[in-house]
């Protein structure tokens, strides 16, 4: 499956038993040899009183707690597989849970409230900063910090196309300042009611599109007065739409999520 090209192995771990190991998921992970994917989902029964549990790992097998396009595809990959007959599902995650709305291949997920502490995000700071500033190789970069239940930086560019998202990204993802790394987004404000965003994943690279990222660059720009919700936000694969209300509010996001296809694997 895929949310605007960001890319996922879905896995129904409810009708059969799986129990993959880091070494097997980066196996499924590689283009060449395996299947190919971003980010690996398994659907897992809830443990508490939600429809499901979700279940993320990444492309090198570490597993993380949140990824926006990927519930897109969970939700639609439960209905069309015949594991809930609902329009709203609720679903367990390593952040907390999430509330997922299906219309059609449209589907709504209430993100959750973002987090400002640095405790809360991990960023190493002794206070809460409207915006930070790391050492990036030779080069400062200031950038706004949240978690969106994974850890976003957001750094504003004057152009999309001619930011350094790979090598920033990558110096980014893994700085000190990160004691889980993070999600670096790269955004454009082309008017206040619309961006254009590239992410560099943590664990997978520079992607397609990032839900969560998504959330993180429209909240971000919010606070520092850029945007006003709702605001569509232009990723590489794709448009999403972000709604938030402010501080306490949850983030609202609507995207499609796409089949491409079935299949078997023996590892």
């Amino acid at each position: 499956m895929h949310g605007l090209g960001n890319d996922f192995v879905v896995i129904d771990a409810i009708n059969q038993s799986v129990d993959l190991n880091a070494v097997q998921i980066r196996a499924l992970a590689d283009r060449h040899y395996g299947v190919g994917f971003d980010q690996l989902l398994l659907v897992e029964r809830a443990q508490g009183d939600a429809d499901f549990r979700y279940v993320i790992f990444n492309a090198d097998g570490s597993e993380v707690s949140q990824c926006g396009n990927g519930a897109r595809c969970f939700a639609l990959f439960v209905a069309q597989k015949g594991l809930s007959n609902k329009s709203s599902i609720r679903v367990e995650t390593g952040a907390g849970e999430l509330v997922l709305t299906i219309e059609g291949t449209q589907v709504t997920v209430n993100m959750g409230v973002p987090r400002f502490d640095p405790v809360n995000i991990p960023l190493k700071s002794e206070q809460q900063q409207l915006t930070y500033v790391a050492d990036a190789g030779d080069e400062q970069v200031e950038f706004s910090a949240l978690s969106m239940g994974n850890p976003h930086a957001v750094v504003q560019v004057d152009d999309i196309d001619t930011a350094d998202v790979n090598r920033i990204g990558a110096l980014m993802e893994s700085h000190d300042v990160f004691p889980e790394r993070a999600n670096i987004g790269f955004s454009q404000t082309i008017h206040p009611s619309e961006i254009k965003l590239c992410v560099y994943e943590r664990g997978a690279g520079e992607t397609l599109a990032c839900g969560s990222g998504a959330c993180a660059a429209v909240v971000a720009g919010i606070q520092l007065g850029k945007l006003t919700t709702p605001v569509s936000v232009i990723l590489l694969g794709g448009e999403l739409k972000i709604d938030w209300q402010g501080e306490s509010h949850s983030v609202m996001m609507t995207g499609p999520a796409t089949f491409v296809f079935d299949g078997m694997i023996e590892l």
